[in-house]
Formats: structure tokens, C-alpha cells, sequence
């Protein structure tokens, strides 16, 4: 008998069940960090730019009770996942997730300059970095489509209210590119590298940006994530398997 296409596993020390695909796409440690990084507080909105399976914004709605968090998802396959990720976790009316091609129209349900704060998970490959990877479902999560960096952004601040939060989680190599399209457009800037390990360069960086706000940028010492012997941190085990936050 073959195998089904879809696992169950398990986030934040099985805080949150996660079913996704067996091939293709799978959920990397990426969208538990960024998660753990957003400030949201009890009531607020958040919109999850790029939801996948719900897992960034599954892990937000376990650690702050009572906030209010939207997915948004190219793929109707993975946005479905995400609704049944929504209900095997009980996190009906707290968390839901809405299929849309951010670059072809705005979804209908959301209202512009009206969430608390925005978080995203972009494709980290631009459109042009060589061939792209043979599933069609890894390649769209991967690699910039209908969508690339300038408007994915650009999506995300007009979906935030005055002031309101953008937190990004992208490669380190495109930190410029990613500082460049938020010049002029929100401030209060704070670049914090995830470092692999002790004198490891950064390969991932978290990017939190203030819209209408104008304050200047703020180089923060990081988090790193491994020991020498390839075991995680304890301060990257508090954020990956106890829930803890992480202040940015």
C-alpha cells in the first residue's frame, strides 16, 4: 500500500500538530522563530504573509492567547492543510487562512491599514537565481513567482495599520535588498542575525520594521542557534521547543 502523501508532526514540544506534505515543501524551524519573534498581545491582529500550512501562525496563536491570526496562501492545496492544521489544533475563530495571489488582487476579506502586525516567510530565491526546483509546490514556496520581494513587501505595509509591525525572516545575503524597498517606507528598523553557530557567518536574518515611523536602524547581537557539537542552544531551545519569545 503507498504511503499517504501527508504526515502529521509535531512544533513547540507538541504544543502545535502540524499536517503537511511528505514531499516537497517542508517546515523548517524558520517560521517557529519567526513566530516566536512577532510582539502581538492578547486582542491584537496579526496577518501572516505567505501561511504555508499554518505553521508560523499556528506557533503565534499557541504562545499569546486571544490574539486574532490570518494566513494568506498562493498554493489552495497548502492553504487547505492549513484550515484542517487550524481545527486538529482547536484554534478555530482564533486563526484562519485565505487563499490568494498577493500580486493579482487584494484578497476581499482584508481590509488595508487595519492589522496590528504583519509577519512573513518569503520565497528567499529571486525568480532569476537559476533553475528551480522540480516541485512545483517546493518551487513556489522557494522561489519568487507572481509575487517578487518589492511587492511582497509592499503587500505586507499596506496591510498594516499606523505604526504597526512588519517582521521578516529572510537570508542574510539579501538584507540589503530587503533594507532598500523599506527605505522611505517604515522605520525603527532592527536587523538580528541567526547565527548557525559561534563565528559562523549569518545565513538568516529577522528584519522588524515600523510603518510611518522614522527612527534610525538598530544592528542587534543575534541569536545563535547551534553549539559546537551541532546540539541547539539553550536560548534556541526555550524559543523551539518551550515557546519562548524572542525579543528582537
Amino acid at each position: 500500500m503507498d504511503q499517504p502523501a501527508i504526515s502529521e508532526d509535531a512544533l513547540l514540544d507538541g504544543r502545535v500538530h502540524l499536517l503537511q506534505p511528505r514531499e516537497g515543501y517542508r517546515v523548517a524551524i524558520d517560521a517557529v522563530i519567526l513566530a516566536a519573534s512577532v510582539e502581538a498581545e492578547e486582542n491584537e491582529t496579526v496577518l501572516d504573509v505567505g501561511a504555508g500550512v499554518g505553521a508560523a501562525s499556528l506557533c503565534l496563536a499557541a504562545r499569546v492567547p486571544n490574539c486574532r491570526v490570518v494566513g494568506v496562501e498562493l498554493q489552495r492545496e497548502l492553504a487547505a492543510l492549513g484550515s484542517r492544521n487550524i481545527q486538529l489544533n482547536n484554534m478555530t475563530g482564533r486563526v484562519e487562512t485565505i487563499v490568494a495571489d498577493i500580486a493579482r488582487r487584494m484578497p476581499p476579506r482584508l481590509a488595508p491599514g487595519t492589522f496590528h502586525h504583519v509577519m512573513t516567510n518569503p520565497p528567499h530565491r529571486a525568480g532569476d537565481e537559476g533553475p528551480s526546483p522540480p516541485d512545483q509546490g517546493k518551487a513556489l514556496a522557494n522561489v519568487e513567482s507572481s509575487a517578487d520581494l518589492a511587492a511582497w513587501l509592499n503587500f505586507c505595509l499596506i496591510m498594516l495599520r499606523s505604526k504597526g509591525s512588519l517582521t521578516v525572516i529572510h537570508r542574510a545575503d539579501r538584507l540589503g535588498e530587503i533594507l532598500g524597498l523599506l527605505n522611505g517606507k517604515a522605520g525603527a528598523i532592527v536587523v538580528f542575525p541567526l547565527w548557525p553557530g559561534e563565528g559562523r557567518a549569518a545565513k538568516r536574518v529577522l528584519i522588524r520594521a515600523r510603518k510611518s515611523v522614522a527612527t534610525p536602524l538598530k544592528l542587534a547581537a543575534g541569536l545563535v542557534l547551534h553549539e559546537e557539537n551541532g546540539d541547539y542552544t539553550v536560548a534556541a531551545e526555550e524559543i523551539l521547543r518551550h515557546a519562548a519569545p524572542l525579543y528582537i
